[in-house]
């Protein structure tokens, strides 16, 4: 059994014990003897449609850094943060965005799902959707919280640095969304390179930020693409939609 389908079965094992959880709380107290990757809550999201079910880590302050596998500084393994065990607001904005589009057949690709809300709204609006994150236990908990929502949604490790065959091969994509994601210039660089590679002249590529530095760099470097932002009226986040330039 691979990494993520081990992590699919312990999810779903422990999906069976998850309470609910308030979204405006970030964590709860835990029995400090167990695994905090097998103690889940579940949150009801609020989205235009209806309300999606979303199993989250209780604790993920207590999560610990995972390998990734590669070395980017030659100093050794990267080790990467559980970002993606929280619902964050870009994600939230993000998954009311697709909620309200009409994707009915469209082919949709996330980079950086995390929990996969905005992958599982998506499926609902009707696309074909891949959900990629560099974690393991990220793509492993999007599926569950798929299957949770009676919901089909592909789930797929990747690595921006080299991105499997299951990404690359699939462009053109009709949609390539990321909520939150430019962290740094080191980001900034792989998605500049990444998504040329991913969308044709008719897709295009939805991004939500809160208003992060490292973001506006990105936008105002992307001289290959037209760029339209909006606030998405709360939290500061704002709303990126970028295409091809044909200048």
């Amino acid at each position: 059994m691979d990494r993520v389908a081990e992590l699919v079965a312990r999810f779903e094992s422990a999906a069976a014990r998850a309470v609910p959880w308030d979204l405006g709380r970030t964590s709860r107290s835990r029995d400090p003897d167990a695994d905090p990757l097998d103690e889940l809550v579940v949150a009801t999201v609020e989205l235009p449609g209806g309300p999606l079910s979303l199993l989250r880590p209780a604790d993920p302050d207590a999560l610990a850094f995972e390998p990734v596998g590669r070395d980017v500084g030659g100093d050794g393994t990267e080790w990467h943060p559980p970002h993606w065990a929280r619902l964050w607001p870009s994600a939230t904005v993000l998954a009311s965005a697709l909620a309200n589009d009409e994707l009915d057949g469209a082919r949709v690709l996330e980079l950086g799902c995390g929990l996969g809300l905005p992958s599982l709204a998506a499926a609902r609006a009707g696309a074909h959707v891949l959900a990629t994150d560099l974690s393991p236990a990220a793509v492993a908990l999007t599926s569950v919280n798929a299957a949770h929502n009676g919901l089909d949604v592909d789930v797929a490790v990747a690595d921006w640095t080299a991105p499997p065959d299951v990404v690359t091969a699939g462009a053109p994509w009709d949609l390539v969304v990321a909520a939150d994601v430019l962290y740094g210039q080191w980001a900034d660089n792989l998605l500049a390179d990444l998504l040329p590679r991913l969308v044709g002249t008719e897709g295009a590529v939805l991004v939500t930020d809160p208003g992060r530095e490292p973001a506006d760099r990105f936008l105002h470097a992307a001289d290959a693409w037209d760029v339209q932002s909006r606030d998405a009226g709360g939290g500061g986040v704002a709303l990126h939609l970028l295409r091809l330039s044909d200048r």
